[in-house]
């Protein structure tokens, strides 16, 4: 089996696995909701300064003529959408895994035991807990912002900024969800971030298949309440398949 269709069906599984479970969803699902509202929040001040910023960000198409001023601010507001967009939904999860870090702990070791077991790992108080989710969420947004720089440049590239721009920003940011996702599963194994690295990257096509969904949901304000909490799901799975164990029970 390939692994681009076993992580869509890990993702699968991970979906099935938090939607029957009230108790899955619940844990998953309540940091998001929160996190939603500030997402929305953010959307709506972009909605209405967006034709200023593009302005603000094209001083040099001033002195052209209407039609080539009017193309120039649609390519900088589609290039500040883009850029915005990508940091919204790594910033989305990374608000979520801040507020919910013990909620998404918890979550994971759920769906990790429902599997098969596995070491309980170090135990963690709920401040050592907080403080994890608040600097995986800190991590992943700052990480977030530097990719975000040359795709926000690219993007007014013409064609090349609507099309391949959009899909490496897909690819990255599914990465860098997987990257935070797994780190609960992985933790529990005692692998760090450095090695946790190295396993992503050892099976690219399998955490993508995995983490892009995440991504692509996540643009979603609504969906991500749900998409957030099947992710951490399909990532605990992901996580036991970088490891070789079992994901079905």
């Amino acid at each position: 089996m390939s692994d681009l269709v076993l992580g869509l069906r890990l993702y699968a599984r991970g979906a099935s696995t938090v939607l029957r479970s009230p108790r899955l969803l619940r844990l998953g699902a309540l940091p998001a909701l929160v996190t939603v509202l500030l997402y929305v929040a953010v959307l709506a001040v972009l909605g209405r300064f967006l034709p200023d910023l593009a302005e603000l960000l094209t001083p040099f198409a001033d002195g052209w003529s209407p039609g080539a001023r009017s193309a120039t601010h649609v390519v900088a507001e589609v290039a500040v959408v883009a850029a915005v967009a990508f940091v919204a939904v790594l910033a989305f999860v990374g608000v979520t895994l801040a507020i919910g870090g013990p909620f998404y702990e918890r979550l994971s070791e759920l769906v990790d035991d429902g599997v098969g077991a596995v070491p309980p790992g170090p135990s963690r108080s709920m401040v050592t807990s907080l403080a994890r989710g608040a600097r995986d969420g800190l991590v992943l947004v700052a990480l977030s912002i530097i990719a975000a720089v040359p795709l926000f440049v690219l993007g007014f590239v013409p064609v090349l900024g609507q099309t391949v721009v959009p899909v490496v920003a897909a690819l990255i940011g599914g990465r860098l969800l997987v990257l935070e996702l797994t780190a609960p599963a992985l933790e529990r194994r005692g692998i760090r971030f450095r090695e946790r690295r190295r396993l992503v990257r050892s099976r690219r096509l399998l955490s993508w298949s995995v983490g892009v969904p995440t991504y692509l949901l996540c643009l979603l304000p609504l969906v991500g309440i749900l998409a957030v909490p099947v992710g951490a799901a399909a990532s605990t799975l992901l996580a036991r398949e970088l490891c070789g164990e079992p994901t079905s029970v």
